[in-house]
Protein backbone atom coordinates (compact mmCIF):
# COMPACT_ATOMS: atom_id res chain seq x y z
CA UNK A 1 0.00 0.00 0.00
CA UNK A 2 1.28 3.43 -0.82
CA UNK A 3 2.44 5.91 1.82
CA UNK A 4 -0.58 8.19 2.23
CA UNK A 5 1.31 10.72 4.37
CA UNK A 6 3.75 11.12 1.54
CA UNK A 7 1.05 11.35 -1.11
CA UNK A 8 1.80 14.94 -2.00
CA UNK A 9 5.56 14.39 -2.18
CA UNK A 10 6.08 16.90 -4.96
CA UNK A 11 6.31 19.72 -2.45
CA UNK A 12 8.94 22.18 -3.51
CA UNK A 13 11.64 22.79 -0.95
CA UNK A 14 13.37 26.08 -0.17
CA UNK A 15 12.08 29.38 1.09
CA UNK A 16 11.55 30.94 -2.30
CA UNK A 17 9.58 28.10 -4.00
CA UNK A 18 5.82 27.56 -3.84
CA UNK A 19 3.27 26.09 -6.30
CA UNK A 20 4.08 25.72 -9.98
CA UNK A 21 2.13 27.99 -12.33
CA UNK A 22 -1.53 27.05 -12.56
CA UNK A 23 -1.15 26.39 -16.30
CA UNK A 24 1.27 23.55 -15.58
CA UNK A 25 -1.06 22.11 -12.96
CA UNK A 26 -4.05 21.95 -15.28
CA UNK A 27 -2.48 20.72 -18.51
CA UNK A 28 -0.88 17.30 -18.19
CA UNK A 29 -0.63 15.36 -21.44
CA UNK A 30 -2.78 12.28 -22.05
CA UNK A 31 0.40 10.33 -22.88
CA UNK A 32 1.79 11.08 -19.42
CA UNK A 33 -1.47 10.03 -17.77
CA UNK A 34 -1.57 6.74 -19.70
CA UNK A 35 1.94 5.87 -18.57
CA UNK A 36 1.36 6.45 -14.88
CA UNK A 37 1.26 3.50 -12.45
CA UNK A 38 -1.73 2.79 -10.23
CA UNK A 39 -0.49 4.93 -7.34
CA UNK A 40 -0.24 7.96 -9.61
CA UNK A 41 -3.62 7.23 -11.21
CA UNK A 42 -5.14 7.35 -7.73
CA UNK A 43 -3.65 10.81 -7.31
CA UNK A 44 -6.47 11.93 -9.62
CA UNK A 45 -9.01 11.24 -6.86
CA UNK A 46 -7.07 12.00 -3.67
CA UNK A 47 -7.90 14.79 -1.21
CA UNK A 48 -5.32 15.60 1.50
CA UNK A 49 -6.09 15.76 5.19
CA UNK A 50 -5.64 19.51 5.52
CA UNK A 51 -8.81 19.89 3.41
CA UNK A 52 -10.73 17.16 5.24
CA UNK A 53 -9.62 17.34 8.88
CA UNK A 54 -9.76 20.60 10.77
CA UNK A 55 -6.42 21.56 12.32
CA UNK A 56 -4.32 19.32 10.07
CA UNK A 57 -0.95 20.47 8.79
CA UNK A 58 -1.23 22.30 5.47
CA UNK A 59 0.30 20.32 2.60
CA UNK A 60 1.19 22.18 -0.58
CA UNK A 61 1.30 20.13 -3.78
CA UNK A 62 2.49 20.52 -7.35
CA UNK A 63 -0.32 18.23 -8.58
CA UNK A 64 -4.02 19.07 -8.48
CA UNK A 65 -6.24 15.95 -8.71
CA UNK A 66 -8.34 15.96 -11.85
CA UNK A 67 -11.31 14.31 -10.11
CA UNK A 68 -11.20 14.65 -6.30
CA UNK A 69 -13.91 12.49 -4.75
CA UNK A 70 -15.65 12.24 -1.42
CA UNK A 71 -17.18 8.79 -0.88
CA UNK A 72 -20.20 8.07 1.34
CA UNK A 73 -20.96 4.40 2.02
CA UNK A 74 -23.84 2.82 3.88
CA UNK A 75 -21.87 -0.07 5.34
CA UNK A 76 -25.10 -1.93 6.18
CA UNK A 77 -26.38 -1.96 2.60
CA UNK A 78 -26.10 -4.92 0.26
CA UNK A 79 -25.70 -7.55 2.97
CA UNK A 80 -21.97 -7.70 3.58
CA UNK A 81 -21.06 -5.70 0.46
CA UNK A 82 -21.28 -2.25 2.05
CA UNK A 83 -18.67 -3.10 4.67
CA UNK A 84 -16.36 -4.70 2.11
CA UNK A 85 -16.67 -1.74 -0.23
CA UNK A 86 -15.83 0.61 2.63
CA UNK A 87 -12.58 -1.26 3.30
CA UNK A 88 -11.60 -1.29 -0.38
CA UNK A 89 -12.12 2.45 -0.88
CA UNK A 90 -10.18 3.21 2.31
CA UNK A 91 -7.31 1.01 1.13
CA UNK A 92 -7.04 3.06 -2.06
CA UNK A 93 -7.84 6.60 -0.95
CA UNK A 94 -7.28 8.76 2.08
CA UNK A 95 -9.37 7.11 4.79
CA UNK A 96 -10.81 10.50 5.74
CA UNK A 97 -12.38 10.96 2.31
CA UNK A 98 -14.34 7.70 2.67
CA UNK A 99 -17.22 8.16 5.12
CA UNK A 100 -19.22 5.40 6.80
CA UNK A 101 -22.76 6.78 6.99
CA UNK A 102 -23.35 4.66 10.06
CA UNK A 103 -20.76 6.78 11.88
CA UNK A 104 -21.02 10.27 10.37
CA UNK A 105 -23.96 12.14 8.88
CA UNK A 106 -23.34 13.65 5.43
CA UNK A 107 -24.70 17.08 6.32
CA UNK A 108 -22.04 17.56 9.01
CA UNK A 109 -19.26 16.24 6.77
CA UNK A 110 -20.15 18.47 3.82
CA UNK A 111 -20.79 21.55 5.97
CA UNK A 112 -17.33 21.24 7.54
CA UNK A 113 -15.71 20.60 4.16
CA UNK A 114 -17.13 23.74 2.56
CA UNK A 115 -16.31 25.89 5.60
CA UNK A 116 -12.70 24.68 5.32
CA UNK A 117 -12.57 25.26 1.57
CA UNK A 118 -13.88 28.81 1.95
CA UNK A 119 -11.25 29.55 4.61
CA UNK A 120 -8.37 28.42 2.41
CA UNK A 121 -9.78 30.08 -0.71
CA UNK A 122 -9.96 33.39 1.17
CA UNK A 123 -6.25 32.96 2.00
CA UNK A 124 -5.43 32.55 -1.70
CA UNK A 125 -5.07 28.76 -1.71
CA UNK A 126 -5.31 27.76 -5.40
CA UNK A 127 -5.33 24.08 -4.53
CA UNK A 128 -8.44 24.42 -2.31
CA UNK A 129 -10.19 26.45 -5.00
CA UNK A 130 -9.56 23.75 -7.61
CA UNK A 131 -10.71 21.01 -5.23
CA UNK A 132 -14.03 22.80 -4.83
CA UNK A 133 -14.47 23.25 -8.59
CA UNK A 134 -13.64 19.63 -9.42
CA UNK A 135 -15.17 17.80 -6.44
CA UNK A 136 -17.42 14.84 -7.21
CA UNK A 137 -19.41 12.81 -4.67
CA UNK A 138 -19.96 9.05 -4.63
CA UNK A 139 -22.73 7.48 -2.56
CA UNK A 140 -23.01 3.72 -2.11
CA UNK A 141 -26.25 2.33 -0.76
CA UNK A 142 -29.88 1.84 -1.62
CA UNK A 143 -32.19 4.45 -3.08
CA UNK A 144 -33.00 5.77 0.40
CA UNK A 145 -29.31 6.39 1.10
CA UNK A 146 -28.84 8.12 -2.26
CA UNK A 147 -31.87 10.34 -1.60
CA UNK A 148 -30.52 11.26 1.83
CA UNK A 149 -27.25 12.54 0.38
CA UNK A 150 -28.98 14.31 -2.51
CA UNK A 151 -31.21 16.13 -0.04
CA UNK A 152 -28.23 17.28 1.98
CA UNK A 153 -26.47 18.54 -1.16
CA UNK A 154 -29.64 20.34 -2.22
CA UNK A 155 -29.95 22.09 1.14
CA UNK A 156 -26.40 23.47 0.87
CA UNK A 157 -27.70 25.75 -1.92
CA UNK A 158 -24.26 26.10 -3.46
CA UNK A 159 -23.70 28.14 -6.65
CA UNK A 160 -22.54 24.87 -8.24
CA UNK A 161 -23.40 21.78 -6.23
CA UNK A 162 -20.98 18.84 -6.54
CA UNK A 163 -22.36 16.19 -8.91
CA UNK A 164 -23.23 12.79 -7.43
CA UNK A 165 -22.53 9.27 -8.68
CA UNK A 166 -24.44 6.37 -7.15
CA UNK A 167 -23.24 2.83 -6.42
CA UNK A 168 -26.13 0.30 -6.47
CA UNK A 169 -26.11 -1.47 -3.09
CA UNK A 170 -29.85 -1.79 -2.54
CA UNK A 171 -32.60 -4.08 -3.84
CA UNK A 172 -34.28 -1.89 -6.47
CA UNK A 173 -31.42 0.55 -7.23
CA UNK A 174 -33.68 2.75 -9.33
CA UNK A 175 -31.59 5.91 -8.95
CA UNK A 176 -28.26 4.32 -10.07
CA UNK A 177 -30.01 2.56 -12.92
CA UNK A 178 -31.60 5.78 -14.15
CA UNK A 179 -28.16 7.35 -14.69
CA UNK A 180 -26.34 4.35 -16.14
CA UNK A 181 -24.61 3.02 -13.03
CA UNK A 182 -26.41 -0.32 -13.23
CA UNK A 183 -28.80 -2.07 -10.88
CA UNK A 184 -26.79 -5.12 -9.86
CA UNK A 185 -24.75 -4.99 -6.66
CA UNK A 186 -21.09 -4.37 -7.64
CA UNK A 187 -17.91 -6.29 -7.01
CA UNK A 188 -15.87 -4.96 -4.09
CA UNK A 189 -12.29 -5.76 -5.14
CA UNK A 190 -9.74 -3.04 -5.92
CA UNK A 191 -9.95 -3.47 -9.69
CA UNK A 192 -13.73 -3.00 -9.65
CA UNK A 193 -13.38 0.15 -7.55
CA UNK A 194 -10.66 1.53 -9.83
CA UNK A 195 -12.88 0.91 -12.83
CA UNK A 196 -15.79 2.71 -11.12
CA UNK A 197 -13.56 5.68 -10.25
CA UNK A 198 -12.56 5.94 -13.90
CA UNK A 199 -16.23 6.02 -14.86
CA UNK A 200 -16.85 8.76 -12.33
CA UNK A 201 -14.00 10.81 -13.79
CA UNK A 202 -15.43 10.52 -17.31
CA UNK A 203 -19.12 10.89 -16.42
CA UNK A 204 -21.16 13.85 -17.64
CA UNK A 205 -23.19 16.14 -15.38
CA UNK A 206 -26.97 16.22 -15.56
CA UNK A 207 -29.45 18.24 -13.52
CA UNK A 208 -32.48 16.59 -11.93
CA UNK A 209 -35.53 17.96 -10.16
CA UNK A 210 -36.20 17.46 -6.46
CA UNK A 211 -39.67 17.37 -4.94
CA UNK A 212 -41.14 18.45 -1.61
CA UNK A 213 -44.01 16.58 0.03
CA UNK A 214 -46.19 17.99 2.83
CA UNK A 215 -49.00 16.31 4.77
CA UNK A 216 -51.29 18.06 7.24
CA UNK A 217 -54.20 16.84 9.37
CA UNK A 218 -56.06 18.13 12.40
CA UNK A 219 -54.62 16.82 15.68
CA UNK A 220 -56.84 13.87 16.67
CA UNK A 221 -58.50 13.77 20.07
CA UNK A 222 -56.61 10.59 20.89
CA UNK A 223 -53.99 8.29 19.40
CA UNK A 224 -50.82 8.92 17.40
CA UNK A 225 -50.80 9.43 13.67
CA UNK A 226 -47.05 9.65 13.13
CA UNK A 227 -45.75 7.63 10.17
CA UNK A 228 -44.97 4.04 11.18
CA UNK A 229 -41.64 3.12 9.62
CA UNK A 230 -40.50 -0.46 8.97
CA UNK A 231 -38.64 -1.86 11.94
CA UNK A 232 -35.13 -1.65 10.56
CA UNK A 233 -35.26 1.86 9.14
CA UNK A 234 -33.13 4.30 11.19
CA UNK A 235 -35.03 7.43 12.15
CA UNK A 236 -32.27 9.63 10.80
CA UNK A 237 -32.71 8.07 7.35
CA UNK A 238 -36.46 8.24 7.08
CA UNK A 239 -37.60 10.66 4.42
CA UNK A 240 -40.92 11.62 6.01
CA UNK A 241 -41.31 13.07 9.51
CA UNK A 242 -43.26 15.49 11.68
CA UNK A 243 -42.06 19.10 11.66
CA UNK A 244 -40.87 20.68 14.91
CA UNK A 245 -42.97 23.18 16.84
CA UNK A 246 -40.54 25.95 15.84
CA UNK A 247 -40.90 25.17 12.13
CA UNK A 248 -42.78 27.83 10.17
CA UNK A 249 -44.89 25.06 8.68
CA UNK A 250 -46.24 24.07 12.08
CA UNK A 251 -49.90 25.02 12.58
CA UNK A 252 -51.52 25.06 16.00
CA UNK A 253 -53.97 22.21 16.40
CA UNK A 254 -52.61 20.29 13.43
CA UNK A 255 -50.09 17.56 12.75
CA UNK A 256 -47.76 18.54 9.89
CA UNK A 257 -45.32 16.16 8.21
CA UNK A 258 -42.90 16.73 5.38
CA UNK A 259 -40.20 15.07 3.31
CA UNK A 260 -38.56 15.12 -0.10
CA UNK A 261 -37.86 12.77 -2.96
CA UNK A 262 -35.97 12.52 -6.24
CA UNK A 263 -37.36 9.46 -7.96
CA UNK A 264 -40.91 8.77 -6.90
CA UNK A 265 -43.72 8.99 -4.38
CA UNK A 266 -46.18 6.11 -4.43
CA UNK A 267 -49.24 5.09 -2.48
CA UNK A 268 -51.26 1.90 -2.26
CA UNK A 269 -50.47 -1.63 -3.37
CA UNK A 270 -46.74 -1.29 -4.13
CA UNK A 271 -45.99 0.58 -0.90
CA UNK A 272 -47.76 -2.08 1.15
CA UNK A 273 -45.65 -4.84 -0.42
CA UNK A 274 -42.49 -2.81 0.17
CA UNK A 275 -43.44 -2.25 3.81
CA UNK A 276 -43.90 -6.00 4.34
CA UNK A 277 -40.55 -6.68 2.66
CA UNK A 278 -38.63 -4.26 4.90
CA UNK A 279 -40.32 -5.60 8.03
CA UNK A 280 -39.56 -9.20 7.06
CA UNK A 281 -35.91 -8.31 6.40
CA UNK A 282 -35.62 -6.95 9.94
CA UNK A 283 -37.00 -10.14 11.44
CA UNK A 284 -34.86 -12.49 9.30
CA UNK A 285 -31.78 -10.57 8.05
CA UNK A 286 -29.94 -13.81 7.28
CA UNK A 287 -32.39 -14.48 4.45
CA UNK A 288 -31.69 -11.17 2.69
CA UNK A 289 -28.00 -11.37 1.78
CA UNK A 290 -28.50 -11.80 -1.97
CA UNK A 291 -30.04 -9.30 -4.38
CA UNK A 292 -31.71 -11.94 -6.54
CA UNK A 293 -33.21 -13.65 -3.48
CA UNK A 294 -34.46 -10.27 -2.25
CA UNK A 295 -36.23 -9.61 -5.53
CA UNK A 296 -37.79 -13.07 -5.50
CA UNK A 297 -39.02 -12.54 -1.93
CA UNK A 298 -40.51 -9.23 -3.01
CA UNK A 299 -42.55 -10.93 -5.72
CA UNK A 300 -43.70 -13.68 -3.34
CA UNK A 301 -44.96 -11.07 -0.87
CA UNK A 302 -47.05 -9.51 -3.63
CA UNK A 303 -48.61 -12.93 -4.15
CA UNK A 304 -49.24 -13.75 -0.47
CA UNK A 305 -50.86 -10.33 0.03
CA UNK A 306 -53.29 -11.13 -2.75
CA UNK A 307 -52.30 -8.45 -5.23
CA UNK A 308 -52.47 -10.88 -8.15
CA UNK A 309 -56.15 -11.39 -7.29
CA UNK A 310 -56.84 -7.89 -6.05
CA UNK A 311 -60.46 -7.59 -7.32
CA UNK A 312 -61.37 -10.68 -5.29
CA UNK A 313 -59.25 -10.26 -2.16
CA UNK A 314 -59.08 -6.49 -1.60
CA UNK A 315 -62.09 -4.25 -0.91
CA UNK A 316 -62.76 -1.42 -3.32
CA UNK A 317 -62.50 1.02 -0.39
CA UNK A 318 -58.73 0.62 -0.68
CA UNK A 319 -58.73 1.81 -4.28
CA UNK A 320 -57.20 5.25 -4.81
CA UNK A 321 -60.36 6.89 -6.13
CA UNK A 322 -62.34 5.71 -3.08
CA UNK A 323 -59.70 6.95 -0.60
CA UNK A 324 -58.77 10.35 -1.98
CA UNK A 325 -59.51 13.09 -4.45
CA UNK A 326 -56.48 13.87 -6.60
CA UNK A 327 -55.82 17.36 -7.95
CA UNK A 328 -53.00 18.51 -10.19
CA UNK A 329 -51.49 21.83 -11.24
CA UNK A 330 -49.47 22.36 -14.36
CA UNK A 331 -46.85 25.09 -14.54
CA UNK A 332 -48.35 28.45 -13.52
CA UNK A 333 -51.80 26.97 -13.77
CA UNK A 334 -54.82 26.31 -11.62
CA UNK A 335 -55.76 23.30 -9.57
CA UNK A 336 -57.86 20.82 -11.51
CA UNK A 337 -59.31 17.53 -10.39
CA UNK A 338 -57.70 14.45 -11.91
CA UNK A 339 -59.98 11.60 -12.82
CA UNK A 340 -58.70 8.35 -11.30
CA UNK A 341 -60.30 5.19 -12.73
CA UNK A 342 -62.06 3.28 -9.98
CA UNK A 343 -59.93 0.15 -10.48
CA UNK A 344 -56.59 1.88 -9.71
CA UNK A 345 -55.07 0.46 -6.49
CA UNK A 346 -51.62 2.03 -6.72
CA UNK A 347 -50.56 5.48 -7.88
CA UNK A 348 -46.99 6.59 -8.64
CA UNK A 349 -45.73 10.17 -9.05
CA UNK A 350 -42.55 9.54 -11.03
CA UNK A 351 -39.55 11.78 -11.72
CA UNK A 352 -37.01 9.26 -13.06
CA UNK A 353 -37.54 6.47 -15.64
CA UNK A 354 -36.95 3.63 -13.18
CA UNK A 355 -39.28 2.05 -10.64
CA UNK A 356 -39.30 -1.29 -8.79
CA UNK A 357 -35.90 -2.41 -9.99
CA UNK A 358 -35.54 -0.73 -13.37
CA UNK A 359 -39.08 -0.79 -14.80
CA UNK A 360 -40.44 2.29 -16.56
CA UNK A 361 -44.13 2.84 -15.66
CA UNK A 362 -44.56 5.74 -18.10
CA UNK A 363 -43.06 3.87 -21.02
CA UNK A 364 -42.67 5.31 -24.51
CA UNK A 365 -45.92 7.01 -25.52
CA UNK A 366 -47.26 7.32 -29.05
CA UNK A 367 -46.72 10.64 -30.78
CA UNK A 368 -50.46 10.73 -31.32
CA UNK A 369 -51.09 10.25 -27.61
CA UNK A 370 -48.72 13.08 -26.77
CA UNK A 371 -50.52 15.43 -29.12
CA UNK A 372 -54.04 14.46 -28.13
CA UNK A 373 -53.49 14.62 -24.38
CA UNK A 374 -51.10 17.57 -24.24
CA UNK A 375 -48.28 15.43 -22.83
CA UNK A 376 -44.54 15.86 -23.29
CA UNK A 377 -41.72 13.30 -23.32
CA UNK A 378 -40.57 12.58 -19.76
CA UNK A 379 -37.52 14.60 -18.70
CA UNK A 380 -35.82 14.61 -15.31
CA UNK A 381 -35.32 18.39 -15.25
CA UNK A 382 -38.55 19.78 -16.68
CA UNK A 383 -40.33 20.48 -13.38
CA UNK A 384 -43.00 17.87 -14.14
CA UNK A 385 -43.94 14.55 -12.54
CA UNK A 386 -45.40 11.69 -14.53
CA UNK A 387 -48.44 10.25 -12.72
CA UNK A 388 -49.14 6.56 -13.36
CA UNK A 389 -51.70 4.12 -11.96
CA UNK A 390 -51.76 0.32 -11.56
CA UNK A 391 -54.66 -2.09 -11.07
CA UNK A 392 -52.87 -5.07 -9.53
CA UNK A 393 -49.63 -7.06 -9.58
CA UNK A 394 -50.39 -8.45 -13.03
CA UNK A 395 -50.58 -4.91 -14.33
CA UNK A 396 -47.15 -4.28 -12.84
CA UNK A 397 -45.74 -7.28 -14.66
CA UNK A 398 -46.91 -5.75 -17.95
CA UNK A 399 -43.92 -3.42 -17.58
CA UNK A 400 -41.67 -6.38 -18.38
CA UNK A 401 -43.11 -6.61 -21.89
CA UNK A 402 -41.91 -4.48 -24.82
CA UNK A 403 -43.70 -1.13 -24.80
CA UNK A 404 -45.43 -2.05 -21.53
CA UNK A 405 -46.58 0.74 -19.24
CA UNK A 406 -49.01 1.61 -16.49
CA UNK A 407 -52.12 3.72 -16.89
CA UNK A 408 -50.79 7.17 -17.79
CA UNK A 409 -52.89 9.65 -15.84
CA UNK A 410 -51.21 13.06 -16.18
CA UNK A 411 -48.08 15.21 -15.97
CA UNK A 412 -48.02 17.94 -13.33
CA UNK A 413 -45.85 20.44 -11.49
CA UNK A 414 -47.85 19.98 -8.27
CA UNK A 415 -50.04 17.13 -7.03
CA UNK A 416 -52.54 17.19 -4.19
CA UNK A 417 -54.26 14.25 -2.46
CA UNK A 418 -57.31 15.00 -0.32
CA UNK A 419 -58.32 12.00 1.78
CA UNK A 420 -62.02 11.82 2.38
CA UNK A 421 -63.30 11.80 5.95
CA UNK A 422 -63.39 8.24 7.26
CA UNK A 423 -62.48 6.70 3.89
CA UNK A 424 -59.80 4.49 5.48
CA UNK A 425 -58.03 4.18 8.83
CA UNK A 426 -54.60 3.93 7.19
CA UNK A 427 -52.76 3.70 3.89
CA UNK A 428 -49.24 2.79 2.78
CA UNK A 429 -46.86 5.30 1.19
CA UNK A 430 -43.35 5.13 -0.20
CA UNK A 431 -40.62 7.64 -1.11
CA UNK A 432 -37.58 6.50 -3.12
CA UNK A 433 -37.66 2.97 -1.72
CA UNK A 434 -38.58 3.95 1.85
CA UNK A 435 -42.10 2.76 2.78
CA UNK A 436 -44.24 3.55 5.78
CA UNK A 437 -47.70 2.86 7.11
CA UNK A 438 -49.65 6.10 7.46
CA UNK A 439 -52.53 6.12 9.97
CA UNK A 440 -55.43 8.32 8.96
CA UNK A 441 -58.08 9.82 11.27
CA UNK A 442 -61.49 8.33 10.60
CA UNK A 443 -63.58 11.02 12.30
CA UNK A 444 -61.75 14.28 11.57
CA UNK A 445 -61.47 16.72 8.68
CA UNK A 446 -59.78 16.04 5.36
CA UNK A 447 -56.13 14.96 5.37
CA UNK A 448 -54.12 16.74 2.67
CA UNK A 449 -50.89 15.54 1.02
CA UNK A 450 -49.28 17.98 -1.41
CA UNK A 451 -46.26 17.49 -3.66
CA UNK A 452 -44.48 20.48 -5.21
CA UNK A 453 -41.29 21.17 -7.16
CA UNK A 454 -38.38 22.19 -4.92
CA UNK A 455 -35.09 22.78 -6.76
CA UNK A 456 -32.41 20.92 -8.74
CA UNK A 457 -29.07 19.21 -8.09
CA UNK A 458 -26.40 17.70 -10.32
CA UNK A 459 -26.06 13.99 -10.98
CA UNK A 460 -23.30 12.13 -12.80
CA UNK A 461 -24.39 10.03 -15.77
CA UNK A 462 -22.61 7.39 -17.84
CA UNK A 463 -23.14 6.85 -21.61
CA UNK A 464 -25.73 4.18 -20.63
CA UNK A 465 -27.92 6.77 -18.89
CA UNK A 466 -31.67 6.15 -19.32
CA UNK A 467 -32.71 9.59 -18.06
CA UNK A 468 -33.26 12.41 -20.50
CA UNK A 469 -32.79 16.16 -20.10
CA UNK A 470 -34.76 18.92 -21.80
CA UNK A 471 -31.37 20.03 -23.14
CA UNK A 472 -30.76 16.69 -24.88
CA UNK A 473 -31.41 16.22 -28.56
CA UNK A 474 -34.71 14.37 -29.19
CA UNK A 475 -34.30 10.62 -29.06
CA UNK A 476 -36.34 8.52 -31.50
CA UNK A 477 -36.40 5.74 -28.90
CA UNK A 478 -38.28 7.93 -26.42
CA UNK A 479 -41.39 8.13 -28.59
CA UNK A 480 -43.13 5.30 -30.42
CA UNK A 481 -44.72 5.77 -33.79
CA UNK A 482 -48.49 5.43 -34.07
CA UNK A 483 -48.10 2.25 -36.12
CA UNK A 484 -46.36 0.46 -33.25
CA UNK A 485 -48.49 -1.75 -31.07
CA UNK A 486 -48.55 -0.85 -27.38
CA UNK A 487 -49.03 -3.54 -24.78
CA UNK A 488 -51.90 -1.54 -23.35
CA UNK A 489 -53.82 1.64 -24.07
CA UNK A 490 -54.72 4.23 -21.43
CA UNK A 491 -58.43 3.76 -22.01
CA UNK A 492 -58.46 0.38 -20.27
CA UNK A 493 -61.37 0.79 -17.87
CA UNK A 494 -63.68 -1.19 -20.16
CA UNK A 495 -61.05 -3.91 -20.41
CA UNK A 496 -60.84 -4.00 -16.63
CA UNK A 497 -64.61 -4.44 -16.32
CA UNK A 498 -64.55 -7.35 -18.74
CA UNK A 499 -61.62 -8.96 -16.95
CA UNK A 500 -62.85 -8.61 -13.52
CA UNK A 501 -46.70 -0.58 -6.36
CA UNK A 502 -36.25 8.20 0.50
CA UNK A 503 -33.88 12.25 1.62
CA UNK A 504 -32.94 14.13 3.66
CA UNK A 505 -34.87 15.29 6.68
CA UNK A 506 -33.85 18.88 5.98
CA UNK A 507 -35.98 19.53 2.91
CA UNK A 508 -37.48 23.01 2.95
CA UNK A 509 -40.79 23.99 1.41
CA UNK A 510 -40.53 26.28 -1.63
CA UNK A 511 -41.41 29.92 -0.99
CA UNK A 512 -44.01 29.93 -3.74
CA UNK A 513 -46.13 27.24 -2.05
CA UNK A 514 -49.18 28.68 -0.29
CA UNK A 515 -49.16 26.70 2.95
CA UNK A 516 -52.40 28.30 4.11
CA UNK A 517 -54.19 26.15 1.58
CA UNK A 518 -53.10 23.06 3.51
CA UNK A 519 -54.83 23.94 6.77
Amino acid sequence: MRDKKGFFNSVASGSGTILRPLHDLLHRSSEEAAATPKSKILNNYYIPNYILVSGSEVQRSSLIPSCPVLVFINSKSGGQLGGKLLLTYRSLLNENQVIDLGEKAPDKVLHQLYVTLEKFKAAGDVFASEIEKRLRLIVAGGDGTASWLLGVVSDLKLPHSPPVATVPLGTGNNIPFSFGWGKKNPNTDQQAVLSFLEQVKNAKEMQIDSWHILMRMKAPKEGSFDPIAPLELPHSLHAFHRVSQKDKLNVEGHHTFRGGFWNYFSMGMDAQVSYAFHSERKLHPEKFQNQLVNQSTYLKLAGTQGWFLAPLLHPSSRNIAQMAKVKIMKKQGQWEELHIPRYIRSIVCLNLPSFSGGLDPWGKPFRKKLRERGLTPPYVDDGLLEIVGFRDAWHGLVLLAPNGHGTRLAQANRVRFEFEKGAADHTFMRIDGEPWKQPLPVDEDTVVVEISHLRQVNMLATPCCRSRSINDAPSPASIIDEDCESIEDESSEDWEERRKFGAADTFKIPEEVDITQLS
